[in-house]
Parts: structure tokens; sequence; C-alpha cells
């Protein structure tokens, strides 16, 4: 999942991170050809689930005809694989890595996913029936629903029979691919498929920082990875690897795409365009698309409508880093070690979120927690004595590689914050509710009037005997998808009040009040269950501790590996920040353990819902009202019999924290152990643990080695690193009997082998001798200096520029050494589009946009505060379309962003955008002054 938000926040900051990647168009591309982007990548890493989810469930995407079978997902994850492969062009290394089995601290989360996941599908199944009723009575023909193979996405999970047949059809589509495409057959490829233990990026970033602890590993070698996890950006940096790029979905300039056995694009009045997808349109598709051309009959969905596609370059995020982090008053004795505040940045980000530990009450990136942990790093660093992580002592037994003293001091600076920002949260809280308030009432008064209209129009029709069933009977085609479509929506409109408390114009509850005094008492009362002082003081000890253990987890996790497979942290909620004094106290010891087997793991994460995805005798164990561990799993009569999801103090009901029991290991694999005798041979295997796959191409000199010692030897043969291009591990060549079972020959021209990792090494957290640092092209001049969030008043905080070199361009060089070698062409970023389109726009219509604001303001004054959002609407309408059309659409998002900071209701807020739209209005003047001037900026 990674760390929420990190990656918009990482991006507006540091934005020359980012550059668009460039892809060719074609069915038939020649991916040996030189990469388009102008970098020749070496490694190129999956992180498959990702895309296999994308590829599963593709309605997300804005998909019109979904898919029903396996069969269409495998096709649809090759597509996908094939077009990010075009794009990336790897010359030595392909890496397919599919989550195996978690860690405990992992399966935690996935389990409260699934359950959520679970419960929110039979409350959209109860309000489908009812709409389907609706619909029903007014004579409104839809299409009927109908069950799938991928109807339930909780299958993507190690150990299910979809997991073992992807395995099975991934290894043909390389053998495949290796045989026919130019681009593959210099290649090696590994798979790492669910059977391995480890989620795919672990797996990704152990294989690299172990392959660069041995000599042969070239330091000049050019990683990439692709995927959607924002934490891939830390592990990246924490292979201390210069040439690393992640390759990540444009999320915001995604757009519908299809793909079919012709390249003719369906019209948009199409009804394949026009109605999205669920899980039983596309035999209905079919059928109508049949009737209108028998060749159009057998069309097929396509990949997701995924791209354009984005390069983030650690080497550029480095050269951010290096100027963000500067420790200016350090003492004269002392000097900043450049590598270790990278990985204090890392340790810093664990703070704002990650996959294993909750949130600390005060520290949310979109509440500026990020910009919080920097400054206070920046400013306090001799305070708080210094580097936080020593990873080059990563080994040591005492946890030397974290420096506990100094973690404790930072943690509570930062949380002598917490009572500003608890305030500032529940000022913007009781604002939002106020307005949302209103606007409820007023779409409630509209919404009877018209459902009463509507009520009354299909009795009418009843009672004079014109029955809407009979009347619509001979629908045609495209009607039906039409009131399929409106059925959606509807649906889809439900899901979204349901899951936003205020839009239903209920405050919801706050038990906690965390901006008024007590509110430490009562966080510990209601979500751990103190009764009195004692008790919450030794609460507060037991959960320091085992949050302080989370934090040692995580940090060993992201730089050397799982350091126990069995641990997590056992509570709901996290600390305050400021309630951390004690932590250096904690002396963390893991016991490394084992992972669960994959049917284990299923049993631990699957809600009964989808108990289908388990063999028959462990299905029992979930359902039958006799089991001995029937208590994992609650399943009540009614929704709220079940169990509790907490969403006090929220607004989203995704962001309630559902109370499940954690699952007791000892009890579950007693119970499971006693199983593994009834299963089939073929459940026996999807149950066992896996070896990575490595495929061989007839060019590989390495195959002659294998080849030759396969026939000499029955354990494993080391592969020589010096004919296979650095990569360091053995191959298992086991045999059972007469056949090899550990390697594989498909045929003469692809070798396919079990491939088995070197020992473990410690990981170097340096630089490795030899590399070659690219030039520098970030100044101090490209960082932007932000506002504390709990300092601001308002919804966002002001962002500054530090010196206005950076808008006139004077700083930026184009033509340096990186951007000829790497071929980066920054121009076309935000930074540098519509300059002139923009400049015109500010000169003619600037007046227009402060005589709009300046209106609104003058009549809140006269009429109070409650009619401002009424009298503004025709000024600001004048006026937007004004501003946006003369600059040809550039001032579009300046407008909404401008717009989204006056949505609020009351005085106080209006008459401070009149002092913020001023700054700006001055801003904007003497920017006009810079020949250089950059429309992104505002």
């Amino acid at each position: 999942m990674g760390v929420p938000s990190f990656y918009r926040w990482l991006t507006t900051k540091y934005k020359s991170i980012v550059v668009n990647a460039k892809e060719e168009i074609g069915e038939c591309i020649d991916s040996s050809l030189p990469n388009p982007n102008g970098i020749e990548f070496d490694h190129f890493y999956l992180d498959m689930n990702g895309i296999i989810h994308a590829c599963f469930h593709p309605e997300d995407y804005d998909h019109m005809c979904t898919i029903k079978t396996f069969d269409e997902v495998f096709s649809n994850v090759f597509g996908y694989i094939d077009r990010l492969f075009n794009i990336v062009r790897p010359r030595r290394l392909l890496y397919l890595a599919i989550d195996g089995v978690a860690p405990r601290a992992k399966m935690n989360q996935q389990r409260a996913r699934r359950f959520r996941k679970a419960k929110e599908a039979e409350q959209m199944e109860k309000e489908e029936e009812r709409l389907g009723i609706q619909f029903q009575l007014e004579g409104k023909q839809v299409l009927p629903k109908q069950e799938t193979e991928v109807s339930d996405s909780n299958i993507i999970t190690p150990g299910t029979e979809f997991m073992f047949r992807l395995s099975k059809e991934l290894q043909s589509y390389i053998r495949l691919r290796m045989k026919q495409h130019p681009g593959w057959k210099n290649v090696k490829v590994l798979l790492s498929d669910s059977s391995v233990p480890g989620e795919g990026e672990h797996k990704i970033f152990s294989f690299i920082r172990l392959q660069r602890t041995f000599p042969e590993y070239d330091p000049h070698t050019r990683h990439c990875v692709y995927g959607l996890d924002a934490d891939l950006i830390l592990l990246a940096l924490a292979t201390h690897e210069i040439h690393f790029s992640i390759l990540r979905d444009d999320i915001g300039a995604q757009r519908p795409v299809f793909s079919c056995h012709s390249t003719q694009a369906f019209a948009i009045t199409d009804p394949r365009y026009m109605v999205k997808s669920r899980g039983w349109f596309k035999k209905w598709v079919e059928t109508w698309s049949s009737e209108k051309s028998s060749s159009e009959a057998s069309i097929r969905t396509s990949i997701p409508p995924k791209g354009p596609y984005q390069f983030l370059h650690a080497w550029i995020l480095r050269e951010y880093l290096e100027i963000d982090m500067d420790i200016s008053d350090c003492p004269e004795n002392f000097e900043p070690d450049f590598e270790r505040l990278v990985d204090d940045f890392i340790f810093i980000c664990f703070l704002s979120g990650n996959d294993f530990l909750p949130h600390m009450p005060s520290l949310y990136i979109n509440e500026g927690g990020m910009d919080l942990l920097i400054h206070v790093y920046r400013t306090e660093f001799t305070n708080f004595g210094g580097h936080l992580l020593d990873m080059q002592r990563v080994e040591d037994k005492k946890s030397g590689y974290i420096k506990l003293n100094g973690v404790e001091k930072f943690i509570l600076l930062v949380g002598k914050y917490e009572e500003q920002i608890f305030k500032k949260r529940a000022d913007l809280r009781e604002r939002k509710l106020r307005k949302n308030f209103n606007e409820f009432e007023d779409s409630r008064c509209a919404e009877d009037q018209v459902s009463g209209t509507d009520e009354i129009d299909v009795l009418t029709l009843k009672i004079s005997g014109i029955c809407p069933e009979e009347k619509n009977r001979s629908s045609n085609g495209p009607e039906i998808f039409q009131n399929t479509k409106e059925m959606r929506e509807k649906l889809k409109a439900y899901i979204r009040k349901a899951a936003d408390s205020f839009q239903n114009g209920d405050p919801g509850t706050d038990k906690v009040k965390l901006n008024l005094p007590g509110y430490k008492e009562r966080y510990y009362k209601e979500k751990f269950g103190a009764t009195n002082s004692s008790d919450i003081e030794s609460t507060r000890r037991a959960v320091v501790a085992k949050y302080t253990e989370g934090l040692c987890w995580v940090t060993l996790c992201y730089f050397s590996g799982v350091p126990s497979w069995s641990w997590y942290y056992p509570y709901y909620y996290g600390p305050f920040a400021s309630d951390m004094k004690g932590l250096s106290q904690v002396k963390p010891k893991f016991q490394t353990g084992s992972p669960f087997k994959p049917f284990e793991q299923l049993m631990g994460v699957l809600p009964p819902r989808s108990a289908h995805a388990l063999p028959v005798p462990y299905r029992r164990l979930m359902t039958d009202e006799n089991s001995s561990i029937v208590d994992f799993y609650p399943t009540g009569k009614a929704l709220s019999d079940d169990f509790p999801i907490d969403v006090d103090g929220m607004r989203f009901t995704w962001q309630g924290v559902c109370k499940l029991p954690f699952i007791e290991e000892d009890r579950l694999l007693a119970e499971t152990q006693k199983l593994e005798t009834e299963l089939k041979v073929d459940e026996a295997i999807r149950n066992s643990e896996g070896l990575d796959l490595l495929f061989l191409g007839s060019s590989e000199i390495i195959r002659k080695n294998l080849s030759n010692d396969s026939n000499k030897h029955d354990n494993d043969v080391k592969i020589d690193a010096d004919l296979s291009e650095g990569l360091n591990g053995f191959v298992l060549l086991r045999r059972d009997g007469n056949k090899a079972v550990g390697a594989a020959h498909y045929d003469n021209d692809i070798l396919c082998v079990s491939y088995k990792w070197p020992p473990k090494r410690k990981h170097n957290t340096r630089l490795l001798e030899g590399v070659i640092i690219p030039n520098k092209t970030i100044y101090k001049d490209y960082i932007y200096e932000t506002q504390l969030w709990h300092e601001y008043q308002g919804f966002r905080p002001n962002t500054r520029i530090q010196n206005s070199h950076r808008h006139c361009g004077t700083a930026h060089n184009f033509n340096s050494p990186l951007h000829q070698n790497y071929n980066v062409n920054r121009r076309t970023s935000s930074w540098d589009r519509g300059t002139t389109r923009v400049t015109e726009a500010i000169k003619t219509n600037e007046q227009q946009l402060y005589n709009a604001q300046r209106d609104n303001m003058s009549f809140s004054k006269r009429h109070g505060p409650g009619n401002v959002r009424r009298a503004k609407s025709s000024a600001r309408i004048e006026a937007q379309d004004a501003w946006i059309s003369t600059s040809g659409g550039a001032n579009k998002n300046v407008w909404q962003d401008l717009d989204s900071d006056t949505e609020e209701s009351d005085l106080g807020h209006v008459e401070q955008l009149a002092v913020n739209f001023t700054e700006q209005l001055e801003r904007r003047k003497s920017m006009r002054k810079c020949s250089g001037f950059k429309r992104a900026d505002f």
C-alpha cells in the first residue's frame, strides 16, 4: 500500500524529480532498438501485484467491457508487461516479483482491508437489490447480474488456484517472448511467484542489496522498478544506488483506452464506451455487438487504460535532499554525512505513515506532517544529538543502527506542535461541517421534491393499468445499457455518500476531542480501554515500547530484510508523539522465525465470504460454528454484529479502524497442521514454498556452464558472475529419480532453472567505490519554503520560493552533462509551459478577477457570511470565463486553486482571503518583470 499522500507531497515539493516517459505507439515495436527516453536501463523490476489488480478489475479504470475468466486476466497481464517492457527496454535482467506470504506485521493490515471490503460488498449488494426493485417499478430493464471467475479479488492472495495458474501462464509467456521478440533474447528473466515468501517490492530490493555486495557487481548498473507504492521510492533511496528510476503511472493524466483485434477505436456513442464495466457486462456487450457486426463480436477486454507514464529519478531526488536536509548550524567539529542524512530522511518518512504501524495522531502528510518533520530535523539537529540512524551497524546486536536517545528527543520535539495541530484540525472540521450541513439541507429539499414526483408518476401508471414493465419490454439494446449505466451511477453515488458522513448531514462522533484539555486521558480510555490514571500510564508505556519495536522492525525491513516473520504491533492505534518519553529504554530483540505457509496466510487474512478460495477442509474452520477458531472470523447475522469499525473523529468511513480480533498464531497453526494430510496433490503443491525461476536464452554463455555442471552434480551449481554480467547465486539441480526437478529444458532455445539466492550479506549503505555521480542540476533556488500547516489559517499552506531566480529560469541549465547524458528534457515540465499566454492573461484579467473577489467581500460585510455563496456566483463565473478563455485554458488550474480557497462561508475566512489575494496580485505583478515567468508558480 505504501505511505498515503507521500508521492503527491514529494513531487509537489521536489518538482524536477519527475519526467514524462516517452513511449512508442504501434503494434510491432522493436524493443531491441535504443531507448527513446535516452537511458539504457540494465535491470527492470516489476512489482506485479499492482499490475494484476489493474487487470483483474479494470472497472476501476473506466472500462466498459469487463472480464469474466482467468484467461482474460492473464491476457491483460501479458499486454501490460509488454507495454512496460517496451518503455524501459532492459538490456540484462527482467525481474517479475509477485507478492508471496507476508510477515505478520503486514498480514494484520491485509486482514483488515479484506474484511472491510467484504462488509462494503455486502452493503453494496443490498443497495443494488433495492435499486433493482426501484428500476423494475419504473419499468426500466437492466442487465442481469452474473457471477464470474473474477468476482472476488481476494483470490489475488498466495495459495489460491488463481495465483498458481498465473505462475504457470507467466512461465509460458516468458518462454514465448524470449523466443520471438528481439528485445527479450539477450535478457535474463527472473520470476518470483507467490510461492516465494515476501512482498514483491521487498523481494526486489533484497535482491538488489544482496547483488551489490559482490565484487563483480557493476556500480554503474542502471535500475528501473515499476509500481505504484510510494515506499518504492524509499526502498530505492535505501539501496544507495545512484542510477535508479521508478516508473509510475501518471495518475492525473489517465484516460480511457481500448484495444481490440483491429486498431480502430470505439466511437463515443458506442454502448461499449458509454457503459462502464460490471462483472456481468461482457456477455451482453458481445451479444449486442454481434447484432451490429459479426466481426466485432469477438472483442475482448484490453489492458486497463493506464498511462501515460512518468519516471522518478532517484539521483535528482538525492540532489534535492542534499539541499533541503542541509544542516547549517552544526558544531565546528561535526560534519554531517549525506548518506546518513538520506537514511534519516527515510526513517522520518516512517513516522508519517507506513504499512506496518498505525499513524501517530498528529502526523498526517495531508496536514503537513512531512514538512513538520523536516523542519524539526533541520532546526533541532544539534539538540537531539545528530544523525538518527547508523545503518553501517545494522548487524549490531545492541541495536546500534538506531540512536534511540536521539530518536526520543526528536519525536518529543515534534510532539510540542501537537496541540496546535489538533486545534487547527478541529477548526477546519467545524468549518467544513457548517458548510456541508447547509448544502445538505438545500439538496435534501430538492431531492424530496423530485423523488416525490417520481413516485407519484409511477403510482399513477400502476393505477391507470399502464404497467411500466410492459411499456418498456420491447426496449432495444442501447436502452438497456443506458438503464444499467443509470443504475450503476446511482450505486456509485450511494457509495460516495455512504462513505462521507459530512455529505449525509451527520457530524459523526468525536469522543476524544483532541482540541480540548484532557484529550490524552480520553484517548487512552476510548482507544485502549484504560480505566484510571495508573492504568493509563502503564498502557502508555506498553504502547510506546511496542511502537518503538515497530520503528526498529520497519527500519530493518527497509535496509536489511524482514527481521522477524512473527512480530506485529498488537494495538489498533498509535501513541502521541508527545508521549514517546522512555522509548530509549526499549531493547528490541527479534526472532527471525519462519513465514506462514500459503494456506495458513489465507486463513489469517480472508473473511468467510472468500472461503471458496481455500480447500474444503480449511473452509470449515472459518464457517463451522463448532470450529475451535471460529472466533477469528466474526460474522453476525446483521452487519452491526460482526466487527466494529471505529470512525470516531473521522469524516470518511475508509479512515475508520477495523477492530478485528488478532490472529493467535499458535491456535491457528495447531488446527491447520492437522488438515495437511487431507490435501490433494495439487493443493499440497499450492501450500508449499517455492524458489525463483531463472530463464536463459540460447545466447547466454552461462548456459554451457550450467548444462555441463548439471550432468556432473546433484546439488547446487554456483553461477559464474563473470559469464552472467554480474549475477550471483546458485542454480538448484535436484533430481527425482532420473527426472530433473530444478532444471527444465523447454526446448533448444530456452532454459528454465530454479534460482537460489546467495547467503545473506551485510548491506553497504554507502555509494560503491568507483561510481560516477552525475553533474548537479538542482540548486538551492529550486526548493520550496513551505509554511507549516498549523501556522496557516485555511485549508492550504502558502507555498513560497526562496529566490525569484527560480521563476526567471536563470539557474536551470538545460545543457548540463546530466541532461545531455540522460536526455532528460525538462522543458516539458509545468514550469516551462504557457509562459506567454499566462503573462497576457494576467495583464488583461487581473483586474476582473480582483473586482469579482472584491464584490463578494463587500456583499459579505453588508449581508452577513451566510449569503456569500449565493452572492458570488455570477461575478465569479464571468471572471472565470474571461480568465480561462484568454489564456487558452492555461489558467484553469490556477482558477480551481483560488476557487477551492473560497469555499468557506464564514466572514473571517473571506476577510483572510482578501489579504491572501492581495498578496497574490502583488506577487504576479512582480513576476511579470521576470522574462522567464512560469505559470505553475501560482
